[in-house]
């Protein structure tokens, strides 16, 4: 009976200090910064549209850190071909975008 409970007791032990151990893994692990990626944005700001270049990482809470915002281009908000310079302005954003991704890896 008594070999039974130090069993039981040592089993315990190790259980716990395994918990505690994969615990204490598994903070450490979710502690490490999670990389960061490029990705095009837009703003508009005083009556200009600025397309940028947005390097960002997730937060510990899982919303987006901005770590540095580069312009691409600019031109005027009311520009009669806004569409068209936006678009190809986003399109060379992602393309910019997705050369640094590659050149930080």
């Amino acid at each position: 009976m008594l070999l039974a409970v130090v069993e039981i007791v040592l089993l315990l032990v190790v259980l716990g200090l395994l918990v505690t151990r994969l615990g204490a893994w598994s903070a450490a692990r979710r502690a490490v910064a999670a990389p960061a990626h490029w990705t095009a944005a837009h703003v508009e700001v005083d009556g200009e549209t600025r397309v940028l270049l947005r390097h960002w990482r997730p937060g510990a809470d899982g919303s987006p850190v901005v770590l540095e915002d580069r312009v691409f281009a600019t031109f005027p908000a009311d520009d009669p071909a806004w569409e068209a310079r936006f678009t190809e302005a986003m399109a060379g954003a992602r393309f910019r975008c997705s050369y640094l991704d590659a050149e930080e890896r």
